[in-house]
């Protein structure tokens, strides 16, 4: 096989292993969540946080990375994620760490949306040259039916992949690097191309 001509890292993150939150676990986690909520800097009168939503968790560089939102009682969305270390497979989370941050562009308002995407920069890459992207955490809904698996695109390259727990994904991908940023998709049981956006649609 040739040498590659475009050699960017590509599925990074292992894939999920365990199931959403739920119970102390989720109690514990949204503990961190709600604490990082109370320290969103904004001029708007936010509200209060409303039940969290989780997404399937991701780990890469040795912290797992456990994406949520969460509606707010003023109709704004708080997103981001709780993170943590585990020293062995099995043993108990460490070294805990949440950011969240909030917008005021929620699917709610938008009914035309097929994806609702949510991301957060955890990290850097640097390539050939001097080349330098970000790595990005991307999570999301997909709202339109009958989804499967949701993928990263850079460019021409399939750089990630998550199959999807009731309607959500989380994926992890290197991004902003050689003038190219991450597109998700969205695809069927059979292969077939649901839904699309670009972290960086502009406003028409």
């Amino acid at each position: 096989m040739p040498p590659d001509e475009r050699p960017i890292p590509r599925y990074i993150a292992e894939p999920p292993q365990e199931p959403l939150p739920y119970g102390r676990w989720g109690d514990a986690l949204g503990a961190e969540f709600l604490e990082a909520a109370g320290r969103v800097d904004s001029d708007e009168d936010l509200g209060d946080p409303g039940e969290i939503t989780w997404f399937p968790e991701r780990t890469w560089g040795g912290r797992t990375y456990v994406p949520a939102t969460a509606p707010t009682s003023e109709g704004y969305e708080l997103f981001g994620f709780v993170s943590y270390t585990r020293e062995h497979e099995g043993a108990q989370a460490t070294d805990f760490h949440a950011e969240v941050d909030w917008t005021d562009e929620t699917a709610e308002a938008n009914p035309d949306w097929t994806l609702d995407l949510s991301d957060q920069e955890i990290g850097h890459w640097r390539g050939p040259e001097g080349r330098r992207g970000v790595i990005a955490l991307v999570w999301g809904v997909a709202l339109a039916p009958n989804g499967v698996v949701a993928t990263a695109e850079l460019g021409p390259t399939t750089t990630d992949q998550c199959v999807l727990v009731d309607a959500r994904f989380t994926l992890i991908s290197l991004d902003a690097y050689t003038g190219d940023y991450i597109e998700v998709r969205l695809y069927g049981q059979k292969g077939a191309e649901l839904a699309s956006e670009s972290l960086y649609e502009e406003d028409e």
